[in-house]
């Protein structure tokens, strides 16, 4: 699968309303949910955008400016047009990053959108970072309504590019 990286440009500003269908992703593929009261699929969530943050405790980015990022989008749209979902992927310092050291770390960021913990792999990469061929943290997957994945990004997202573009997704006959 061929995904459209996130190029700081002016000609990327360009393609914001012409978003290209990178193909359907599979499922997620993890050990457990936090922040949900039943895990969620992303067939669950057909019908609305998905915004999925992959993400890393010890990921100066991730806390800096994607995971505010993602708390933000939450407030701005409705739960019926966007989905925010965490995906917690370890792929370094792994004795560091536990799931007890995962709850405290969503209480103390008051982060309260459904979390998932990326399945481990004898590989190291966590097998949804494999399946989404994610290069690292932070990352983000713009879903579209009918479950393709619309936009991949490696490293922060520009807040104003990417409301343009979940609103443009939001408002789409998909």
């Amino acid at each position: 699968m061929q995904v459209q990286q996130n190029v700081n440009t002016a000609s990327s500003y360009a393609q914001v309303f012409n978003l290209p269908h990178l193909g359907p992703l599979p499922e997620l593929d993890v050990e457990q949910w936090l922040n949900t009261e039943q895990p969620l699929s992303l067939e669950q969530c057909r019908g609305r955008v998905v915004a999925l943050y992959a993400f890393q405790m010890l990921c100066p980015s991730c806390i800096s400016h994607s995971l505010p990022q993602a708390k933000q989008l939450r407030q701005a749209f409705t739960h019926e047009d966007l989905v925010v979902i965490g995906l917690h992927s370890v792929f370094e310092h792994h004795s560091a990053m536990p799931e007890v050291s995962l709850r405290a770390f969503l209480q103390e960021y008051e982060i309260h959108f459904p979390v998932a913990i990326d399945r481990s792999s004898s590989m190291g990469i966590p097998h949804s970072m494999q399946n989404y061929a994610l290069q690292g943290t932070p990352s983000l997957l713009l879903i579209d309504q009918s479950g393709r994945l619309r936009r991949h990004y490696f490293g922060p997202a520009d807040d104003i590019q990417l409301g343009a573009e979940i609103m443009e997704l939001v408002l789409s006959d998909v």
